[in-house]
């Protein structure tokens, strides 16, 4: 015990980091965790357990609900809200008191409730740890409890298990394991039990099983040296934990324009109380109450609602586009991607192995069709090749379809699916295209894949007399044990090994992964097969370029991204060669340009600065771990890139919470990714991305005129407070009246707008500037003139009224429909904020432009002649005259504000 006792220091860690046990020999490894080849006893476990804890991962804790709430007042516009609230009560106004404070508790229950949930991401990943696990105890197997593993323990695993935790082995058999989530490549890893390199990755570890990954095939035995927070999936979790999810540009705009306007509204109250004090000599209750009015009319309390539900109307426009959206910022944030980086296998490719490339002595043939769905054919320069008139292919196909244990068989949903090995499903469904048929053949005898070997071997009976050995496996490794090549006639040749060593190396540049074929006769009475028997005199029959390959609807998607000056970064954990193919065949890449893929060890070795100076020039990352792509997406960000990343495996959920959007696939995505992304496509159609792109700009678009329709509210009502303490009048509009028609137009005229199509041409733009206010200097030109315009109509209409000898109730009642009307002609100003409004399309288009303007005249009809609404809001009925003259105010409104946005248009952004 004693050697182990410091390495939990970290509980469910064996000083993982410090021992390296991939790098060293088992028995070592075995020796520093002080434990043996037989196990650990039962009282042993029991005491490491009490030391380790539990092989679990944390749960964090979340703030309690009522905290949470809370978070969702911090905002200087909602503390001007409450503080306005507080002194309505001192003062004794209950009712002002009550719709102040109802305004601010409804805008933080809408944030509550679409709170991001990005905590589940550390549920996902724990789901994935296995539930029980086969250990050796007291000298003897047993199945326990995964939880109870401790590093030390001797446990066994085989085909269709989950690793119970992080392992070394110490034997192996045919061992193989899927560690795509966690790496991100797509076939599976050969183990073995010799010991790597130090300064291997993840990827590269062959000698070690990690916590949640599944075994494809064989079986292992090995020694637990971590569990639970101290695994690679247990670090991952803390890499989510650690980061700090990103405010979205409107955000952050929004969050700068708050504070500005909040700092102008108190500057402006207390000029406002210091010169109706000094100046006019006003009580001190009757100045309090303007200010309050004052600041609750320039507070936009309708501005966080309106862009909430601008964003959730946009959620539904993209969960129709195949896009769910988890958190609402998202949505805009998408809309202003500058980088999006992706991960290759399952996103960007199939991840379903397809043979591509046939080629023999005689002649290369092309596989058409893609993943593991048999249609398509084997053509030859396009025509079709049928094994009948070609017995060089015919004999390739035979000896890769009889080597070969795996099936393909379409699932319920109709989608086609291996049962096996991903590359011997490939050339299953190659055998399947070409029309081989294999009944006749009979299976005498196997030697199964070695990770040591490199091949696969099978005795089979062909006929009475013919019975064959047929070798599957890396090239290098059958043209050391072949001495012939199948001759055109059907005969052997010498092998041209130079010649073979030249095609694999091009099939290699091409991003294929290479497998070969051979055969040799034996004696029809052979019923035995080993290693040796394939040792030499091989026939070698030719190759098999097999790829993941990409999604033919993401190199269109590609294109579109690039057209909108978005660049597309492929962060992949397969090998250089393979990713900058792969890359070249998206069209991530230029097609002939020399491009040298970033790997994960030289990009380990390279300081932030280094990275920070390159990551904008470089296009494909290989071989990388969780951390390098969080280094990668922050290297971006340094740039003031706006970043999105897409994953499907675990090992993207960190970059994923690091980036500005996180992507997830919603098929082949692991529960902790999905959990961990903003955006989910439920397609795993990068082309979704794309169109998710363009519905972002559009959402952008109107939350912008939204922002520019809506401003001039609050503006025009501080305005007629201002001008009437200023100039020493009575209040044209009490506070409560101010937010009548703020809440009414939010909740009806501005969602309008949300509505509006996307203006043509919004791919062919480039993304904006995180930097770019939402409100550009022409857009802040317009809101002042037209806060102008409809604070300087309201003061007159009230003016008016009250000359023509008007009471209060009935001055003010018009005064609120100026603004009312005022704000609907501002509306059909605002759809076109580039271009002029004085044209037939500003009526058409968008129906709900119709139906939120029916909707305001409705309530403002409420307002106006409902009994206890005179109570409540101190209004009056109006008549005709009145009616009349804020339309024609209205009218008047309109016009001008078209004449402001050609001026606001000379006015440089």
């Amino acid at each position: 015990m004693s050697t182990i006792t410091p390495d939990h220091e970290r509980p469910g860690a064996a000083r993982q980091d410090a021992l390296l046990p991939y790098a060293r020999q088992a028995d070592d490894v075995l020796e520093a965790l002080g434990s043996a080849r037989a196990g650990l006893t039962s009282d042993d476990a029991r005491a490491r357990l009490a030391t380790t804890g539990p092989n679990r991962l944390p749960t964090p804790q979340r703030p309690h609900a009522v905290v949470r709430f809370a978070s969702h007042f911090d905002d200087v516009l909602i503390y001007i809200l409450l503080a306005a609230a507080v002194l309505k009560a001192f003062l004794g106004d209950w009712v002002d008191f009550a719709v102040i404070l109802v305004v601010a508790v409804v805008n933080a229950l809408v944030g509550f409730l679409q709170e991001g949930q990005a905590e589940r991401a550390l549920d996902g990943i724990r789901t994935m740890l296995s539930l029980d696990a086969t250990v050796r105890r007291d000298g003897a197997w047993t199945d326990v409890d995964a939880e109870t593993l401790v590093p030390g323990d001797v446990v066994r695993v085989r085909s269709g298990d989950k690793v119970p935790a992080d392992v070394r082995l110490l034997a192996a058999t045919h061992l193989q394991v899927d560690e795509s989530a966690l790496t991100g490549e797509s076939v599976p890893a050969a183990k073995d039990v010799a010991p790597v390199g130090a300064d291997a990755g993840v990827g590269d570890r062959a000698s070690m099983l990690f916590s949640g990954t599944i075994v494809a095939t064989g079986t292992g035995r090995g020694v637990v040296t971590a569990t639970g927070a101290g695994t690679e999936i247990g670090r991952i979790q803390s890499l989510i934990a650690d980061v700090d999810p990103l405010e979205t540009p409107l955000k952050r705009q929004l969050g700068r324009l708050g504070t500005l306007l909040s700092r102008g509204i108190l500057v402006m109250a207390f000029a406002m109380l210091v010169i109706g004090r000094v100046v006019h000599d006003f009580a001190l209750p009757e100045l309090v109450s303007a200010a309050i009015g004052f600041a609750v009319a320039a507070v936009p309390e309708g501005l966080p609602a309106l862009v909430t539900i601008t964003l959730a109307l946009g959620v539904q426009q993209m969960a129709r586009r195949q896009a769910i959206t988890r958190k609402l910022p998202a949505v805009e944030a998408l809309g202003s991607v500058t980088t999006i980086c992706s991960d290759k296998t399952g996103t960007l490719t199939r991840n379903e192995m397809t043979a591509r490339t046939v080629v023999t002595a005689e002649r290369t043939y092309d596989v058409e069709g893609l993943g593991y769905e048999p249609t398509g054919g084997v053509t030859l320069d396009g025509a079709p090749a049928p094994l009948a008139d070609h017995p060089d292919l015919h004999a390739l196909v035979r000896a890769a379809a009889l080597c070969n244990d795996a099936r393909v068989t379409p699932d319920e949903a109709g989608r086609w699916r291996v049962v096996g090995q991903p590359t011997e499903g490939a050339l299953t469904t190659l055998a399947l295209k070409s029309g081989l048929g294999t009944a006749g053949a009979r299976r005498l005898a196997a030697v199964p894949f070695e990770s040591a070997t490199k091949l696969a071997a099978t005795l089979d009976r062909l006929a009475e007399d013919d019975v064959r050995i047929h070798v599957l496996g890396a090239p290098d490794r059958l043209l050391d044990r072949a001495a012939t090549q199948r001759a055109p006639g059907g005969g052997t040749a010498p092998l041209d090994a130079a010649t073979w060593e030249r095609t694999v190396d091009a099939l290699g540049a091409q991003g294929l992964r290479v497998l070969a074929a051979a055969e040799r006769r034996v004696d029809p009475a052979t019923s035995a097969l080993t290693l040796a028997d394939v040792d030499e005199g091989l026939t070698f029959l030719g190759v098999v370029g097999i790829v993941d390959p990409p999604r033919p609807e993401a190199v269109t998607a590609i294109a579109d991204c690039h057209r909108a000056g978005i660049a597309v970064k492929m962060i992949t954990g397969d090998h250089a060669g393979t990713a900058v193919a792969i890359a070249r065949e998206l069209g991530i890449v230029p097609a002939g340009e020399q491009v040298e893929a970033l790997t994960g060890a030289e990009l380990e070795a390279m300081s932030a600065e280094q990275l920070r100076t390159r990551v904008r020039d470089v296009d494909v990352y290989a071989r990388t771990s969780p951390e390098h792509k969080i280094r990668i997406v922050r290297a971006l960000q340094s740039h003031h890139e706006v970043v999105a990343m897409t994953g499907d495996g675990v090992n993207d959920a960190p970059a994923l919470t690091r980036a500005d959007v996180g992507i997830a696939m919603g098929v082949k995505g692991t529960e902790a990714t999905k959990e961990a992304a903003e955006i989910v496509l439920a397609d795993d159609n990068f082309a979704t991305i794309e169109r998710a792109v363009e519905e972002g700009r559009r959402i952008y678009d109107n939350i912008r005129k939204s922002v520019v329709f809506l401003l001039p509210t609050n503006g025009a009502q501080s305005l007629v407070i201002l001008v009437a303490v200023l100039f020493g009048l009575a209040l044209p509009l009490t506070p409560v009246q101010i937010l009548w028609v703020n809440l009414v137009t939010a909740v009806t005229l501005s969602l309008a707008l949300a509505y509006d199509p996307a203006e043509a041409g919004i791919m062919d733009r480039p993304p904006r500037s995180p930097k770019e206010a939402v409100l550009s200097r022409p857009a802040l030109v317009l809101v002042v003139w037209a806060s102008l315009l409809i604070g300087g109509a309201t003061l007159a209409t009230y003016l008016v009224e009250k000359q023509l000898g008007a009471g209060d109730g009935v001055a003010q009642t018009a005064a609120v429909t100026m603004l009312a009307l005022g704000q609907t002609a501002f509306l059909f100003s605002c759809r076109f904020l580039t271009g002029s409004s004085l044209t037939w399309r500003v009526l058409t288009g968008n129906r709900v432009v119709w139906m939120a303007v029916g909707a305001l005249l409705v309530l403002q009809l409420v307002f106006t002649y409902a009994p206890f609404m005179h109570d409540w809001f101190d209004s009056a009925p109006i008549g005709a005259r009145e009616w009349g003259l804020t339309a024609a105010f209205a009218v008047a409104v309109f016009l001008l504000a078209e004449l402001g946005k050609v001026v606001a248009r000379r006015v440089r952004a």
